[in-house]
This record gives structure tokens, C-alpha cells and sequence, in this order.
């Protein structure tokens, strides 16, 4: 038997290495400019593509147009555990006006970015009207995952001022909210533009039932969940024992038994967050939790951030100048300006409703919601909306994560 080389260089080894790597340093650089963290998420993806082209010998990611189901898969968990923190740091949910906010970037905002995303996929690029419709669905959410430099702090910590209030609730809502989008795109792949062979069936199940089913199932599960937790055995509560992990099971429960009976399970999560924490609302619980939650969600997202980076120069390959058209239109025109006409007429000032309406940050939830539609039909456009897609996470990492501490900054000194 031959003697292997002492110092073999296994490629599984190196990755492992590279990534570790690049979390530290991603986490660690913008620490020498600022006490804030906002180019950490770039970052991860910048050095995951130059590690690819670099450093000889990687594994490569498998090409999500090709084998969707690991970023599909490892995208939704990330997205799940993201929005029931989102739910979980709402220290109040008083008064109704804060909602008005939130409501009018749910009803309002989001629907004006998808169709005007669509209508640039559409004239612009040159995609079909099923394609258009789910680049703008995929793009409209604001990402609860990269978002939490403009949300609420954890448990406990207050700092609920209106911008921040409806940057996380939205954030946490809206990913559900935009599944009836991803199904229309759906719907008019497999049965073309006629509105009148499916619109009350879109309407009657995608929105109505699905949506309805969500907040019915998360709030069942949250009044459950902490019934478990704080009340029985009175003496003896589970939440006692400082365990996040049961909490974590609660969530993937709630979540697979709505998406069973064909509820939203993203609405379902980020309800079930607001209702536990309503239940023993100043249990030191609730921190740990949050705390707990919080760390399998940085450690997935540096691990998808690091993997789209890696295949950036695939995906690449398909990019033409309209699409840098469409990310910078959508980034710094279509959503400022859809969330600036949403929210005319609320109690914020121009201040809160420019910070509102800018920082709306596209992330995972777009690389999930992109993997569910490939892995359910075969899309014409589909390399055009990978592409598409992976160049605006880029931009608005960059953008928005540079900018948003001197933002926030601003807002505080008004």
C-alpha cells in the first residue's frame, strides 16, 4: 500500500476552513472603521466568490438553477427561525396606530413594487408575464434575516421607535404576504393570462384561506406553546430550565402543520413569536429564546451568504446591463418610492418615512421564494431571474448595509 502524502490537502477541509475564515473576517474588518457591523452580509459574499476563484481545489456549491432542494431547504429554515425572532422581540404591540404603518407597506407598498418590478421584467428584459410576475413577488419582501440593523432590539430592551417598529413587523409579515404573488406567477406559467379561468380560485385560496389559516394557526400555536411553557406543571416549567430547544420544536411544528393543511406557515411563525411573547411577557425567557434563536440565524445566513457568493460567477454569466437597470430601479426608485407614497398621510415625519421606505434589504427570503417556484415548474426566464436576483442581494447588502448606520444616526438626531 502506497503512504499518502503527510500534508494531503482535502478539498472538504479547505472549504471548511475558507469558511470559517471568511466569517471571521467578515465579522471582524468593519470592527476597525466602526463599532457597528453593517458589511458583514457583503462581505461573506464578496469573500465567498473570491475564495471560489481563488483558492484552487473547493468544493463548488451545487448551481441552485440545476438542484434547487439544499438552497430551497437550508433558505426556509433560516427564513422560519428569522421571522419568529422578528415576532419575539415586539416588546408591545400597543397601540393599533402603530400598525398603520405596517399595514400600508403590506397592502399598499408591496403590491405597487411587484407590479412595477414586473413591468420592467416585462419591457425591460424581455421576460414573459408569468417570469415578471415572480421576479416581483421573489424581489418585493423586505429580508427578516438581513434587516435587523433597522428592527427593534432583542426582548426587553425597548428601543420600539416607529421606523423600527415597522421595519421588523413588516419584515415579518411580509414574507407570507407575498406567497400569493409567488402562486400567481405560478398559476399563469401552467394556465396563461386568463384571469377569468382562475382569479376567484387565486383569490378565494391563495389569499383568503392561506393568509387567514397562517395567523389562525400561529396564534393557536403561540397560546399552546406557552401554555407548555409557563403554566403547566405550575411548579415545575419547562421555561424554567432555560432550554431554547423545545421553543424551536414549537416552531417547527407550528410551521409544518400549516403548511399541511395548506396555510402560510411564514405568517403562522412570525404570529406564533408575537403571541408567546405575549404569555409571561416579562419572563427572562423570552431573552434567552430570542438569544437562542438568534444564533442558528446568523450561523445559516453566514453559511448561505458564503455559499451565494460562491456560485455568483455562474450565475453571473447571464447578465446583461438591464439587469443592472432593474436592481439599481428597484433598489434606490421602485420601493423608496412605492413605501413614500404608502405611507403619505401617517403621523411619521419625512425623515421616518424616507428611512421606511429606503431600507427595505433583499436577502434570503428571495433566494427561498426562487428555489419553491423552479422546484414547482420549469420558468423560461429562469436564468435571467437568478441571475437578476443574486446581482440585487448583492447591491442592496452593499447599499443598505454601508449606509444604514449613518441612516439610523440621522433619525436619532432629528
Amino acid at each position: 500500500m502506497q503512504n499518502e502524502p503527510f500534508f494531503g490537502l482535502n478539498p472538504y477541509h479547505v472549504a471548511l476552513a475558507m469558511i470559517g475564515a471568511v466569517v471571521i473576517l467578515a465579522r471582524w474588518l468593519p470592527r476597525l472603521v466602526s463599532r457597528r457591523e453593517p458589511a458583514a452580509a457583503p462581505l461573506m459574499i464578496l469573500f465567498g466568490a473570491g475564495a471560489t476563484l481563488l483558492v484552487p481545489g473547493l468544493p463548488l456549491m451545487p448551481d441552485p438553477r440545476e438542484t434547487p432542494l439544499p438552497w430551497e431547504l437550508v433558505s426556509e429554515l433560516t427564513v422560519i427561525v428569522a421571522l419568529f425572532g422578528a415576532g419575539m422581540r415586539i416588546d408591545s404591540l400597543q397601540t393599533w396606530n402603530r400598525w398603520g404603518p405596517t399595514a400600508r407597506m403590506l397592502v399598499l407598498a408591496m403590491p405597487l413594487t411587484i407590479l412595477a418590478v414586473a413591468l420592467l421584467g416585462i419591457g425591460l428584459v424581455g421576460m414573459t408575464v408569468a417570469g415578471a410576475i415572480l421576479l416581483g413577488a421573489v424581489l418585493a419582501p423586505t429580508d427578516p434575516v438581513l434587516a435587523s440593523d433597522v428592527q427593534v432590539g432583542p426582548p426587553h430592551e425597548g428601543a420600539e421607535s416607529p421606523v423600527r417598529f415597522t421595519l421588523t413587523t413588516e419584515a415579518g409579515l411580509n414574507d407570507g404576504f407575498a406567497f400569493p404573488f409567488v402562486y400567481l406567477g405560478l398559476i399563469v406559467a401552467a394556465e396563461s393570462l386568463n384571469p377569468g379561468a382562475w382569479a376567484f380560485d387565486w383569490v378565494l385560496r391563495d389569499i383568503v384561506y392561506r393568509i387567514t389559516l397562517g395567523v389562525a394557526m400561529g396564534w393557536i400555536g403561540g397560546k399552546a406553546l406557552g401554555y407548555i411553557l409557563f403554566r403547566v406543571p405550575r411548579g415545575a416549567v419547562l421555561a424554567e430550565t432555560g432550554s431554547g430547544v423545545i421553543a424551536l420544536a414549537g416552531v417547527l411544528l407550528c410551521y409544518g402543520t400549516t403548511e399541511l393543511i395548506e396555510g402560510y406557515g411564514f405568517i403562522a411563525v412570525a404570529v406564533l413569536g408575537l403571541t408567546l411573547r405575549r404569555v409571561e411577557e416579562h419572563h427572562r425567557f423570552h431573552r434567552q429564546l430570542h438569544d437562542f434563536s438568534e444564533s442558528i440565524e446568523h450561523a445559516l445566513t453566514a453559511l448561505l451568504l458564503i455559499a451565494l457568493g460562491s456560485v455568483l460567477p455562474v450565475l453571473f454569466t447571464d447578465l446583461t446591463w438591464t439587469h443592472f437597470a432593474v436592481a439599481l430601479l428597484l433598489i434606490l426608485v421602485i420601493r423608496p418610492l412605492s413605501g413614500w407614497v404608502s405611507l403619505i398621510g401617517t403621523d411619521l415625519d419625512r425623515r421616518e418615512r424616507a428611512v421606511i421606505s429606503v431600507y427595505g434589504v433583499r436577502g434570503i427570503g428571495s433566494i427561498y421564494y426562487l428555489c419553491y417556484a423552479g422546484s414547482h415548474i420549469e420558468f423560461v426566464n429562469e436564468e435571467q431571474l437568478w441571475s437578476l436576483i443574486a446581482l440585487v442581494i448583492l447591491m442592496s447588502t452593499i447599499l443598505h448595509g454601508f449606509s444604514v448606520g449613518w441612516a439610523m444616526d440621522q433619525l436619532n438626531e432629528s
